[in-house]
């Protein structure tokens, strides 16, 4: 059922050839490293906002404001770095993030007005990008023409959710820590220079950069002798090309995408829901001390699954493989539920549901892939992106509400119910997809 990737190549493991490729271990890491904020920003709000205002309603609904603001803009910057490049928008897209990162940072310190805090988050969020967008785009640059490529590029995609997963494990400790340990505020500063530091890095590199429409529009266009100068200039963003250039078609234009994007909508519902629930229970069993390292264990499982599914090829569509994945999940979500008394247990069982986590996102990255031109790519990946961003908030919104009206027993039923509702979705996604292939 399955391949060894490196089968054909000897010895040499996915992951080592991935990392052999010349730039490929440069922008990785500094893209993990601009990560940071994804996993910290949200929760350092509420940690902040509760430390220095005593509101746990103003803290929590901040931070939804912020990533509602963020769901909203990710797919627009997409747009740009592929129509302009990464380098083009993303330096001037980075010091606006930074400065405005900053600005909200330095706002809760000096305790600014709520109503002003609040513009400061909404301006914040509507600054963010999707580095894990921008360096899975540049994977699939990287490999298009190695041999292999495509069984390279499934290793490539579980390792960056691999290491999503790391961003989320260490993340919330790291924002907890410098919350209580440091300064309430500290936990807001340093993802704001992690994302600064790694993300001047990763645009720093432009051999590893792929071509974007206005270079590949001016390089096609130009007499002999003056391609090499257009590429020269392919970082002098001007308005003339910002009006001037076709846009291209917009990745929610190609089939098969709307379909996956309500998958990923759906089914992500259940993680926040599983949240929610777990810390409803374990906050009952007078057990909230250990909650981050319940939780910790579903991430382990699901960084564990994604090392496996990056070695491994699997053989079929994508889709099939994701309506597995859900199938699985499903299955894992129903053993949460009947373990949800007894800790351990349960946790033994999120590291075996985990194992599906990370390969059913791979594979929707995978998907996008086949389904949207490289002019569009990382738009599609950011609408995944947003997608389950919206997802998120949606199924924590959902568990509260069920909490409220009866009990942490009856919220452990809402992953897998979540879970088995994308189900039917993906199979009707990957019918219009064979459609319109």
């Amino acid at each position: 059922m399955t391949a060894d990737v490196s089968q054909a190549n000897g010895t040499h493991s996915p992951y080592a050839r991935l990392f052999s490729l010349s730039g490929t271990r440069a922008f990785c890491f500094s893209a993990a490293v601009a990560r940071l904020p994804i996993s910290m920003m949200s929760l350092g709000i509420v940690l902040a906002l509760n430390h220095l205002y005593d509101n746990w309603t103003i803290a929590g609904t901040m931070s939804a404001a912020y990533v509602f603001a963020l769901s909203c803009v990710t797919p627009l910057y997409a747009r740009l770095f592929d129509r302009f490049g990464q380098a083009r928008v993303g330096r001037v897209a980075l010091a606006v993030q930074v400065v405005a990162m900053l600005a909200f940072a330095f706002g809760a310190l000096m305790l600014v007005p709520i109503p002003l805090l609040f513009v400061l988050a909404i301006v914040m969020g509507l600054t963010q990008f999707s580095f894990g967008a921008l360096v899975r785009t540049r994977w699939a640059y990287a490999l298009r023409r190695v041999d292999d490529g495509q069984l390279l590029l499934n290793t490539a995609y579980a390792m960056e959710a691999a290491i999503d997963e790391v961003v989320f494990i260490l993340g919330p400790i790291l924002a907890a820590w410098l919350a209580t340990s440091v300064h309430p505020v500290s936990q807001l500063f340093v993802p704001t220079l992690a994302c600064g530091i790694g993300g001047a890095i990763f645009f720093s590199l432009k051999s590893t950069q792929p071509d974007a429409l206005v270079e590949r529009v001016e390089v096609a266009s130009a007499e002999p002798g003056e391609a090499h100068n257009n590429r020269e200039q392919a970082d002098q963003f001007t308005v003339r090309q910002l009006k001037g250039t076709a846009k291209p078609k917009s990745a929610l234009l190609y089939g098969g995408v709307l379909p996956l994007l309500v998958v990923f909508l759906v089914f992500n519902m259940s993680f926040t829901s599983f949240d929610v629930s777990i810390t409803a229970t374990m906050k009952a069993m007078g057990l909230e001390t250990f909650l981050g390292v319940q939780l910790a264990m579903f991430a382990v499982g699901s960084c564990i699954g994604a090392v496996i599914f990056g070695s491994r090829q699997l053989k079929g569509s994508h889709w099939a493989h994701m309506v597995m994945f859900l199938c699985l999940l499903t299955v894992g979500f129903v053993g949460f539920r009947l373990t949800m008394d007894n800790l351990i247990a349960l946790g033994v069982v999120e590291i075996l549901a985990g194992l599906c986590v990370s390969p059913l996102f791979t594979t929707g990255n995978l998907i996008v892939k086949d389904l949207v031109p490289a002019e569009s790519l990382t738009e599609g990946l950011s609408w995944v992106s947003t997608a389950s961003t919206v997802g998120t908030s949606i199924g924590s919104s959902v568990a509260g509400i069920v909490l409220d009206a009866a009990n942490p027993h009856i919220g452990m039923m809402l992953p897998w119910a979540f879970t088995l509702a994308a189900v039917p979705l993906a199979l009707i996604g990957w019918s219009l997809a064979r459609r319109q292939r």
